[in-house]
């Protein structure tokens, strides 16, 4: 018998220090511009915002309510097909309320779009849009982005919540994919 082949880590491209700074200074621009409200509903795509999310919320100083969503236009893929599917939906009315919603990457621009469009069908009082990573050589539907984590050149990256094809969402940093 044999062994599996091990895996190759991908190369770090940020590093679990640099995200825990970037991650406490979001969560204090966010706490600042929502100082006068009573409570900021945080909606999550899943699944690769869960880990950010989950960091994030825990450097807001003010009352969250945390909800999800799922939404995917890559399937086990390295780039978008360009249809993006929603899948499990919040549970919550978000009319009149605050809405931060929290993605890992924002790349063609096409998912974020899709979501924000259902959501402000539900006339929230706000939507802002916090992200970890902004890919902006891979847009195809200009959105505005209300938080930034970092700007990444072009590459596939996982770690730290995202994936490739399953597979490497528990790293602790943000890497450079290999094929």
């Amino acid at each position: 018998m044999t062994a599996p082949p091990v895996e190759k880590v991908p190369k770090e491209l940020i590093s679990a220090d640099r995200i825990h700074i970037r991650v406490g200074e979001l969560g204090a621009a966010i706490t600042a511009d929502h100082a006068g409200d009573p409570e900021i509903v945080v909606v999550c795509v899943l699944k690769g915002g869960f880990i950010f999310a989950a960091d994030l919320v825990r450097h807001i100083g003010r009352p969250c309510r945390i909800e999800f969503i799922r939404a995917s236009s890559y399937g086990n893929r390295h780039t978008s097909a360009g249809r993006v599917a929603l899948g499990h939906d919040i549970d919550f009315d978000i009319a009149g309320c605050h809405v931060l919603l929290v993605e890992d990457i924002v790349d063609t621009g096409q998912t974020i779009s899709r979501v924000t469009d259902e959501l402000r069908k539900r006339a929230p009082a706000s939507l802002k849009i916090c992200c970890l990573l902004d890919k902006p050589s891979a847009r195809k539907v200009t959105v505005g982005i209300d938080y930034t984590g970092f700007t990444i050149p072009g590459h596939f990256v996982v770690g730290y919540g995202l994936d490739d094809a399953e597979k490497y969402r528990e790293l602790p940093f943000i890497g450079i994919a290999t094929t």
